[in-house]
C-alpha cells in the first residue's frame, strides 16, 4: 500500500471511529434524558437488553417479515421490523460503551483490522 493510500485509510478509519463514538454519545445522552439511567443497570443487565433486541429481530423473522421490511405500531409512529431491532441493538451497545468509557469506534477498528488477517473460515466451525 502506498503512503498516500495508507494515509487515506487512516483518515477514513479515524472519521469512522469519530462517527461511531458520536452515535454512542448521542445514544447515552438520549437514554439519560429519557430517564433510563436513573436506576443504573448492571453490565450484565445491559448486555441482556442488547440481546433482547436481537431476539425481537428474530421474532420478526419468525413472523414472516422480510429482512429489510419496516412496519409501524403505536398509531403508525413506532418503526418495527428487523432493521429497527438491529438499530436498537446498536443504540443499546452505543449507550453501554459511552456509559462505561469504552471507545467503540476504536474497538471496531481494532477488531476489523485483526479479522482481516485471519485465514479463510478460521477455527474450523460450520456456522
Amino acid at each position: 500500500m502506498s503512503t498516500i493510500n495508507a494515509m487515506a485509510a487512516a483518515i477514513n478509519a479515524m472519521a469512522a471511529e469519530a462517527a461511531i463514538n458520536a452515535m454512542a454519545a448521542e445514544a447515552a445522552r438520549n437514554a439519560k434524558e429519557k430517564g433510563w439511567d436513573e436506576t443504573p443497570a448492571t453490565p450484565g443487565e445491559d448486555i441482556a437488553l442488547m440481546h433482547s433486541e436481537l431476539s425481537e429481530a428474530l421474532e420478526d423473522i419468525r413472523k414472516g417479515y422480510e429482512l429489510n421490511e419496516y412496519y409501524y405500531e403505536e398509531n403508525g409512529a413506532k418503526p418495527c421490523g428487523v432493521p429497527s431491532e438491529l438499530a436498537d441493538t446498536v443504540i443499546r451497545i452505543g449507550h453501554f460503551c459511552a456509559k462505561h468509557g469504552i471507545d467503540l469506534g476504536a474497538a471496531i477498528n481494532i477488531k476489523m483490522s485483526y479479522n482481516a488477517t485471519r485465514p479463510y473460515k478460521h477455527g474450523g466451525k460450520k456456522l
